[in-house]
């Protein structure tokens, strides 16, 4: 749980520099592959000869699909949605862990879904809107993000290492590194790019930071805490990014809701069971 505490912190306050700095003034596709790129090269030193091509190939496809692939389809949303519509459909991420975490697991436990479907309501009662009509494209477009991020996250949490995780983990941003370039080159736009030593200084931040000790020390804290705790967690960002924000550059925020909400996500984190049941199959459990 400590790992997934301090990137929750970490990533509430980068998304304030995002909305502040970036959002709307850099092009989306370059601020990702930037970060991807800062990210790769931050982990490349580490890189272990011991790694099996077998794991190289498979945190690169989970790179390219939890990473590449979500924000790819997240930008694309926003053709169809507005911010507040992308955002308050993100909540649904816990849903989408436990579903992917049962069927890969080969069982089903509708009780287990509780804490999930509690964190999001939580998440609701602080984003909710009226929305406008015609959603659906954008509503499937974001869910296909959400399911992104969550197999990324179920898929790393019971991949078996050989080597230690710091050793392998640059191929992970390498895949993720791919899939950026190809969605920058046909959906980039080149004449928006950071203009002031300022916005360069947050895509650094942002590279080094959010994305390359960020997804690390996130996917490495997925391993050690049960899948219905972590996807709770992915929601607890909700109301922190939103008090970060209120607290350093003092945006409108509803503190009743804001309050509720995240009174109601940390109680469903609490009534998340520390611990995954036993799978019946008998398969021994992957190296953590």
């Amino acid at each position: 749980m400590p790992l997934l505490w301090i990137v929750t912190l970490i990533w509430a306050f980068s998304f304030s520099l995002i909305d502040v700095y970036i959002a709307g003034k850099v092009d989306a596709y370059f601020a990702v592959w930037s970060r991807m790129l800062l990210a790769t090269l931050l982990f490349l030193p580490f890189l272990s000869r011991r790694v099996s091509a077998s794991l190289a190939l498979r945190l690169m496809a989970i790179g390219a699909v939890q990473l590449g692939l979500m924000f790819t389809l997240l930008y694309h949303a926003f053709a169809y949605l507005s911010v507040p519509e992308v955002l308050l459909f993100t909540i649904m991420t816990p849903i989408w862990v436990l579903v992917l975490e049962d069927a890969r697991a080969g069982r089903f436990r509708p009780r287990a879904l509780w804490p999930a479907l509690a964190a999001v309501a939580g998440a609701a009662v602080i984003r909710y809107q009226p929305l406008e009509t015609g959603l659906w494209q954008g509503f499937a477009l974001v869910q296909g993000a959400n399911l992104c991020f969550a197999f990324g996250q179920v898929a790393y949490r019971n991949l078996a290492h050989d080597v230690p995780r710091h050793q392998a983990f640059g191929w992970f941003f390498v895949g993720a590194l791919l899939l950026a370039s190809v969605a920058m080159a046909l959906f980039g736009n080149h004449e928006r790019l950071p203009q002031t030593q300022l916005q360069w200084g947050v895509l650094v931040w942002l590279g080094l930071g959010a994305s390359g000790l960020g997804y690390f020390l996130w996917n490495l804290g997925a391993t050690r805490v049960s899948a219905a705790r972590l996807a709770v967690m992915n929601n607890v960002l909700i109301p922190a990014g939103i008090l970060v924000n209120l607290l350093l550059w003092q945006r409108d925020a509803d503190l009743v809701r804001l309050a509720l909400g995240g009174g109601i996500i940390l109680l469903s984190l609490w009534w998340s069971p520390p611990k995954d049941p036993a799978v019946a199959s008998g398969n021994p459990e992957p190296e953590r």
